[in-house]
């Protein structure tokens, strides 16, 4: 309905303007459009989608809407006007007709290397502003988010007309899960992707739930993408629970230091696959430390209780994590968080670990 009524808006728009147009401007018109039947000019000078809509009248090509929107953020290259919609002078004509694509690419990009790979409309790319929760104040404010697979990078700008992100996070590492109850949005999105070996958050949301969603649905894709180049062999069916994962589980538990001296401190608690992190508060944006699980067979293993005695302790019902280096103690406020812990750190051991899990255990020795 949107794309119907979006159509209808543009004939009317451009029968009014052809109705108004002067002698000149009706003829350039008709000269850009004849133009697009050119060889060359009928896909995008850019991405090579078909039939695109615009032109640069200071580069002398024709680009689709898509690329219109990257064309916009250098103005001081490339000017640009509707082909359709847009009044023409005659220099503006004469120059996109002494011009075209073929030529201003052959003129352009004569010195590209040849290992340079050239964006197309296939790729996944998506661009929007999100409201990002800041990492030290906690308040939200609307961020550019580019999405591009061909980088295979989401980044993000603090400002929007930024030339250099704050933030880029590689597509390998990349997570997205929906987190509502914990943003406080119905839309609330929580983005996770590793940074120099440790785990960085990011919350975002939009009013839109169905922008929300398309974000969401790109990343995946994004995701799909890398891992289908990464893993050649493997069958859709093994790389679809790949793309993006929920938590086993989150929660609140105590904890205590490596000596088992210092007092119990109340964390929240994120279990992602192997990987435990706890923060001072959910919405933190780096965790305060994070212990790899990895399984019975490479000597982990779970425990009900405290293995050793403790102090400063406020809840009762205790939880052991023992691995190769050393053993970890936390509490728990209730016998049923206790069962529910128990029973997915359980669950984890209990799993043979992947090859490339054994990878990510030796970066978490090398770090500590």
């Amino acid at each position: 309905m949107y794309w119907s009524l979006r159509y209808t808006e543009q004939v009317v728009e451009r029968t009014c303007i052809m109705a108004t147009e002067s002698t000149d401007e009706k003829k350039n018109r008709q000269l850009l459009e004849q133009l697009l039947d050119k060889p060359g000019n009928g896909t995008c000078a850019d991405c090579g989608a078909p039939d695109p809509t615009w032109a640069s009248y200071t580069l002398g090509v024709f680009i689709c809407q898509s690329c219109s929107g990257l064309h916009r953020n250098i103005t001081y290259i490339s000017k640009l006007k509707s082909v359709l919609l847009d009044p023409w002078s005659d220099s503006e004509a004469e120059f996109l007709a002494s011009t075209g694509n073929n030529k201003a690419k052959a003129r352009y990009e004569q010195n590209v290397p040849p290992f340079y790979y050239r964006p197309t409309h296939t790729d996944c790319y998506r661009e929007g502003l999100l409201w990002k929760r800041g990492k030290d104040n906690g308040q939200y404010l609307s961020r550019k988010f580019i999405l591009s697979e061909r980088e295979g990078v989401l980044k993000y700008y603090n400002k929007h007309d930024a030339k250099e992100p704050k933030a880029v996070m590689k597509i390998n590492t990349l997570n997205a899960t929906f987190q509502p109850t914990k943003i406080g949005n119905a839309h609330g999105l929580q983005l996770t992707y590793l940074n120099d070996n440790s785990t960085r958050n990011i919350f975002v949301y939009h009013m839109d739930g169905k922008e929300m969603v398309d974000w969401f649905n790109a990343i995946r894709a994004a995701r799909f993408h890398y891992l289908q180049v990464a893993y050649p062999g493997a069958s859709i069916s093994d790389l679809v629970p790949q793309l993006t994962r929920n938590y086993i589980k989150e929660g609140h538990m105590e904890k205590t230091g490596p000596k088992h001296k210092e007092g119990f401190k109340k964390r929240w608690f994120t279990l992602d696959d192997r990987r435990l992190m706890y923060f001072k508060d959910p919405l933190d944006a780096n965790a305060r430390g994070e212990v790899f699980i990895g399984s019975k067979e490479n000597n982990y293993f779970v425990l009900p209780g405290l293995s050793s005695p403790c102090q400063g302790l406020n809840w009762r019902f205790g939880v052991t994590i023992v691995t190769p280096d050393r053993k970890f103690l936390f509490a728990c406020e209730t016998e049923a968080e206790q069962k529910d812990w128990l029973a997915v750190f359980h669950r984890v051991v209990n799993r043979p670990m992947l090859p490339q899990e054994y990878a990510v255990e030796a970066r978490f020795k090398h770090r500590s």
